[in-house]
């Protein structure tokens, strides 16, 4: 137990996961240095009353630099390629300004809903040039009093069929992108995509994160090159993959052959449900199929798996709000979980895209930086089952927002009959 003259914070009364009964959180120049019942300390408190409190959300896949563009252009597409064609055709004009305007917006309400840690991935290519970084970069900067950014730059519209891309992408590392992404259905030669990205991940020494197999044909996926060169390269745990939507479609025997070999591969994976949905089926007239890959499922086989936002406001999703409380929800909804799974979906969208991240730094725990988020809960499993209000967000031990409680203003005639 650290000395009391080492704490300036308090906070009373903590639900945490794991803990059978309320716990005070100690914190210290930004940093947690005790967790115990009845902490004595001469120094400003926050009373908890019991309600529950996490370290904040992670989102594994956001795009922050195609978000918001409603009203920018026609919304009328036929799925995945027309929502790429419509993006594609305004990043051209994109400028920093306008990307960063757009990104604060989203980085204001994520942190707002309780996200303390977040990756994004941003376009570079020939069209959006090195713009939409830079100012993802400033972003990056600019919010991390509330949040800390992960940026992985990627070639949505292809690599080996786009010249000038790669030399712009390697650009990006060397000017501090924090990874590297993929998307191999876009490019006329997928698996040379995947081999080139593989062989700049090594020559940087940064994870890649792929967007992949992202239809509802299961007869073919890139997934055996990315297993494969994944184990070529040694670079099991530093692989993610999103979307997968194949493997909504696969049937359980399948799946599981699946999931044990991405486990043994150390590949992890994220479902992005809002888009996964939206996107997914739109050529049937009806019986639609769901498009959402069991992640539950394939965590249960040790697969790193994760659920996140990927779009907001944009021809790939035409809706969002940053939070993914709500996005775990849908989730749950969507993939039938029952109560017993509620609060390992709740671990979807903290824990385990932590995990995912290689954030060695993250959970409540002795040492690690006072990032806490409280919801107005009592337990995982409530928060997730009614999208509990994040009431109170600190990062590092400073107050990053508030929301008090929805105040009830009864008439006098119903407080009589109550």
């Amino acid at each position: 137990m650290p000395p009391a003259t080492a704490l300036d914070l308090v906070f009373r009364r903590a639900a945490i996961a794991g803990h059978d009964r309320p716990m005070d959180i100690g914190v210290g120049a930004g940093r947690i240095l005790a967790i115990a019942p009845g902490l004595t300390a001469d120094v400003p408190e926050v009373d908890l009353g019991g309600r529950l409190a996490i370290p904040g959300f992670v989102d594994s896949h956001v795009h922050l630099d195609k978000a918001c563009l409603l009203g920018r252009c026609g919304h009328s597409h036929g799925g995945l390629g027309g929502a790429i064609a419509a993006v594609a055709a305004m990043k051209r004009d994109f400028t920093e300004a306008d990307v960063h305007e757009r990104g604060a917006r989203v980085l204001e309400k994520a942190i707002a809903k309780g996200t303390t840690r977040m990756r994004t991935h941003v376009e570079v290519d020939p069209r959006a040039g090195l713009r939409s970084f830079a100012a993802i970069k400033s972003l990056k900067a600019d919010y991390a009093w509330g949040l800390d950014l992960s940026i992985c730059v990627f070639p949505q519209e292809g690599l080996t069929n786009d010249p000038g891309t790669e030399e712009l992408l390697v650009a990006a590392l060397q000017d501090g992108a924090d990874l590297l992404g993929g998307c191999p259905y876009t490019d006329s030669d997928p698996a040379a995509q995947i081999d080139r990205l593989f062989d700049l991940a090594r020559r940087f020494d940064v994870d890649l994160d792929f967007h992949l197999d992202f239809d509802l044909d299961p007869g073919w996926m890139h997934l055996d090159e990315v297993c494969r060169q994944t184990q070529r390269h040694g670079w099991g745990g530093r692989v993610a993959i999103g979307h997968v939507t194949k493997l909504s479609m696969v049937p359980p025997d399948a799946l599981a052959a699946i999931g044990r070999r991405l486990a043994d591969t150390g590949i992890a994976l994220t479902v992005l449900p809002a888009t996964d949905l939206y996107l997914m089926g739109r050529d049937l007239t009806h019986a639609r199929p769901r498009g959402l890959t069991p992640a539950h499922l394939l965590a249960d086989q040790g697969v790193v798996c994760s659920v996140a936002t990927n779009n907001i406001l944009n021809p790939f999703t035409p809706f969002g709000d940053a939070s993914l409380l709500r996005m775990a929800n849908l989730y749950a909804n969507v993939a039938q979980c029952g109560p017993e799974a509620f609060a390992h979906c709740l671990d979807l969208v903290t824990a385990l895209p932590a995990r995912l991240m290689r954030l060695d730094d993250y959970g409540i725990a002795i040492g690690h930086p006072a990032d806490l988020v409280i919801l107005d809960a009592a337990t995982p499993g409530d928060a997730l089952a009614e999208i509990a209000e994040p009431v109170l967000g600190f990062k590092r031990g400073r107050l990053s927002f508030e929301r008090p409680r929805a105040q009830l203003n009864m008439p006098p005639a119903a407080q009589q009959a109550g």
